[in-house]
């Protein structure tokens, strides 16, 4: 079972969060809020916010951008996760993405439908690694966004917990391009 070793050290890394809406800015976006807060109080370093409108092109150079940046080792998304016309936020990621993170969306559905049951299905909440740089993709409420950090991401951005984090991987995530002889 998993738990926190306390006799490892807390290591905080470097966030951003992006919210994609239409209608949101700083002073009304909950879900960017509830992330923030939960980022600041586990100690990790919120090293950027932004929010963009529902538009592939502009959620994809955000999003790319921020992987490009060496102080960023987690980007997170909120927004856009849905089946309207405008949720397009896992088409403009996927893209990105080295490899896809499919545990990470079984395991928020899984939290998710203890909490809304059925309803989770509406929701194409994503994951993965993006230049060496851990992108989660959440749905844009806040209920949901607590749901990921709270059950998932906390503890696998906490170098203490075991028997596995995503902390301690980090520094192995550009292998596949140093083998290469690209880095």
């Amino acid at each position: 079972m998993s738990r926190i070793d306390e006799s490892r050290p807390f290591i905080p890394v470097g966030i951003a969060v992006l919210t994609v809406s239409d209608t949101r800015r700083l002073d009304n976006d909950k879900s960017g809020d509830t992330l923030v807060q939960r980022i600041l109080e586990a100690g990790h370093e919120l090293v950027a916010r932004a929010i963009v409108a529902d538009d592939k092109e502009q959620i994809y150079e955000q999003v790319r951008n921020w992987t490009l940046a060496e102080e960023i080792d987690v980007v997170i998304t909120t927004g856009g996760t849905g089946f309207t016309g405008r949720d397009v936020t896992p088409e403009a990621l996927e893209p990105l993405f080295e490899k896809r993170m499919d545990g990470f969306s079984e395991v928020f559905h899984r939290i998710s439908y203890d909490k809304i049951g059925t309803s989770t299905i509406q929701s194409r909440a994503t994951g993965g690694v993006a230049n060496a740089t851990f992108v989660f993709v959440l749905p844009g409420s806040p209920g949901a966004c607590k749901d990921a950090w709270d059950g998932i991401l906390k503890w696998q951005l906490d170098y203490r917990h075991t028997p596995c984090n995503f902390v301690e991987i980090m520094p192995r995530l550009d292998e596949h391009l140093k083998r290469g002889g690209k880095a």
